[in-house]
């Protein structure tokens, strides 16, 4: 009987003759800034857990005594039983630490922008999304079924071309970009794009995933950073990353929540997270504030190390953040790259085509608050190493 799944095997022979397949690296330790991988000890350039909270005894503490009073799971999803003081209390901490009226929490970052565009618009409505936007944006976009206009990457000035031509035109203009971008570490212009937003009555819909805990005040994201409070009516952060925990969460008036506690049908049909995962987020926001000073070892640790990048002779294109790409060209000089790394004691991942253009693939890196500089030092020369004998620096 012939196997109508065949073509997934012929797909995935030609990723490993192109020198593309990636296998699952294995994590066998807590996520640290030196971890274990398939049986080898690392420096980690690869997580996203920039002020090293996932293992602050702050948060573990807050876990395990959430799963001593609540036990381990919510049991439903939020609009049935599964809404827990626990989840009302993390939403009040994380809209009063936003500078906004209320908040929701999903499941994951995806998760809320996802169910966030899609609750919001429909088939007679209008998006305009920065070219380089996270899939999770793009796939909430094609989920609502409305007319989806994408503007060059970074270009307000497009973006508001494309607004003027839309007025006067019916339905909602929705406006969203990333605060920071995942792939590239540089930071929206969102400024100019919240001007726009005002000047044609669109909505102002922002991204924070990659900005909340690393920019503004006490990791408050880019609104902050720019002063732009009370101007993006769309807050969209994560819990997973700088947070160090899980989920995502949707930050703006009490009738934006109100309407996607209704609409979002994430939150409709997922489980509520469970009593760990919301204390050690409560936990993770008193760490933000008590602790100002690892969000200062991170900027000085990205520092240290972007400018060591740049002096050794790499690539790395317009990062702002401490997202640091070491951008490379073709795929399989990107894997082999991240291979050699691995091999010096380095996990830094090798990222292609489709999740970044062809022609600029790169091994992405992001160091975090805890890196010691002897750390940053030996991954420097593994880089300088592996990169002369690739011939990607002399």
């Amino acid at each position: 009987m012939s196997n109508p799944l065949a073509y997934l095997h012929d797909q995935l022979e030609e990723w490993k003759r192109d020198g593309v397949y990636q296998r699952l690296r294995i994590l066998q330790s807590a996520s640290a800034a030196e971890s274990r991988f398939d049986g080898k000890e690392v420096i980690n350039l690869a997580s996203n857990n920039y002020l090293g909270l996932t293992t602050h005894p702050k948060l573990r503490e807050a876990a395990v005594e959430a799963v001593k009073r609540f036990g381990v799971g919510s049991g439903a999803v939020r609009t049935i039983s599964g809404t827990m003081a626990l989840h009302m209390q993390l939403e009040e901490r994380i809209a009063d630490f936003k500078n906004v009226e209320a908040c929701v929490v999903f499941q994951s970052g995806f998760a809320a922008n996802a169910g966030t565009v899609s609750a919001l618009l429909g088939l007679e409505d209008h998006i305009i999304s920065d070219e380089l936007n996270h899939a999770s944006i793009i796939d909430g976009a094609r989920l609502s079924r409305a007319k989806i206009r994408v503007f060059p990457h970074k270009d307000a000035a497009a973006a508001g071309k494309i607004l003027a031509e839309l007025d006067g035109v019916s339905g909602k203009k929705l406006l969203i970009s990333d605060g920071v971008f995942s792939m590239d570490g540089d930071i929206g212009p969102l400024p100019g794009l919240v001007e726009a937003a005002e000047r044609h009555g669109a909505i102002m819909m922002v991204d924070d995933a990659h900005s909340s805990g690393v920019l503004g005040k006490a990791g408050r994201g880019t609104i902050d950073h720019f002063g732009l409070h009370g101007r993006v009516p769309v807050q969209v952060g994560t819990l997973s990353k700088a947070i160090g925990v899980l989920g995502g969460y949707v930050c703006g008036s009490r009738d934006l929540i109100e309407f996607l506690y209704h609409r979002a049908r994430p939150f409709l049909f997922s489980t509520s997270h469970p009593p760990a995962v919301a204390a050690a987020c409560l936990a993770a926001f008193d760490v933000l504030e008590q602790e100002p000073e690892r969000i200062q070892n991170l900027w000085d640790n990205t520092k240290y190390f972007k400018q060591g990048l740049v002096a050794a002779g790499f690539d790395t294109g317009m990062s702002e953040t401490p997202i640091t790409p070491v951008i490379v060209g073709e795929a399989k000089t990107a894997h082999a790259l991240s291979n050699g790394l691995f091999e010096e004691g380095v996990l830094a991942l090798g990222i292609g085509f489709p999740t970044v253009a062809k022609g600029k693939a790169r091994v992405r890196t992001i160091v975090t608050a805890t890196h010691t500089r002897e750390e940053l030092d030996r991954a420097l020369e593994a880089f300088r190493k592996v990169g002369r004998k690739l011939g990607i620096v002399v």
